[in-house]
C-alpha cells in the first residue's frame, strides 16, 4: 500500500492498471484519516488542520491492480474561484470517463448529515451510471443511539443508498467498509481474488 501518483489535470491522470474505488467529501470531513486508516497507514495521505490541502487526484496502490482515489475537497476549500473550477472539471471528468472506476465513497460528518453538494454528487453519480454509498465519518462523536438514529435517517432521505458508519479514531466500520470495497473489486475483476 502506497503512493502511486498525483494528478491536477486530465492530461496528468495515470494509466489504470485495474479498479478504482474513489473518496470523496468535503474539505473537513476527514478524508485523509479514512484513508489512513484503510490503508492501515498512520500518515500515507496529508492530514491537516487546514482544509483544501488535496489539491488534485491522489491515487493509492492497494497492491498491484487495486487503487484507492482521494478526490479534492469540496465545501470550505480556500482556493481561487478558478481553481475551484478546475477541480469541478477535472473530478466531474474522471467520475463521469474513468472506465476502470468501480465505486465512489460519499464521506459525510456523522453530526451534519449529507448537505447540497453531498447530495447533488450522488445525483451526478447516478446519471453518470457509477456506484456509490455514504461513508457516515467521526462517529465516535456521538453515542451508538445517535449514530443509529442518523442511518435511519439518512437512509429514509436516500433510499437503498448504503451507509457504512466509520470512526478513524476508533477504527470502527473500517473492515466493513474494506469488505465492501472487496465485493467491487472481486465484482469488476470477476475473480474470487481478494484485493489485500
Amino acid at each position: 500500500m502506497e503512493f502511486a501518483a498525483e494528478a491536477n489535470s486530465a492530461a496528468a491522470l495515470p494509466r489504470a492498471v485495474g479498479p478504482e474505488v474513489a473518496v470523496a467529501g468535503r474539505s473537513n470531513v476527514g478524508k485523509s484519516s479514512l484513508i489512513n486508516s484503510l490503508l492501515g497507514r498512520r500518515r500515507l495521505a496529508r492530514t491537516s488542520r487546514t482544509p483544501g490541502c488535496t489539491r488534485g487526484l491522489i491515487f493509492y496502490a492497494i497492491n498491484e491492480r487495486l487503487r484507492l482515489v482521494d478526490l479534492p475537497g469540496f465545501g470550505y476549500a480556500k482556493r481561487s474561484r478558478s481553481e475551484r473550477a478546475e477541480w469541478k472539471k477535472l473530478v466531474e471528468g474522471y467520475l463521469s470517463d474513468r472506465e476502470e472506476l468501480v465505486a465512489v465513497l460519499i464521506l459525510i460528518d456523522v453530526r451534519r448529515g449529507p448537505q447540497t453538494e453531498e447530495v447533488e454528487l450522488g445525483a451526478f453519480l447516478d446519471e453518470a451510471g457509477v456506484p456509490w454509498l455514504w461513508v457516515l465519518t467521526k462517529c465516535d462523536k456521538l453515542s451508538r443511539a445517535k449514530t443509529q438514529t442518523a442511518i435511519r435517517e439518512i437512509s429514509a432521505q436516500t433510499g437503498d443508498v448504503p451507509v457504512y458508519a466509520t470512526s478513524s479514531n476508533t477504527g470502527a466500520g473500517v473492515k466493513e467498509l474494506w469488505a465492501c470495497i472487496d465485493e467491487a473489486w472481486q465484482t469488476a475483476l470477476g475473480s474470487e481474488d481478494q484485493p489485500r
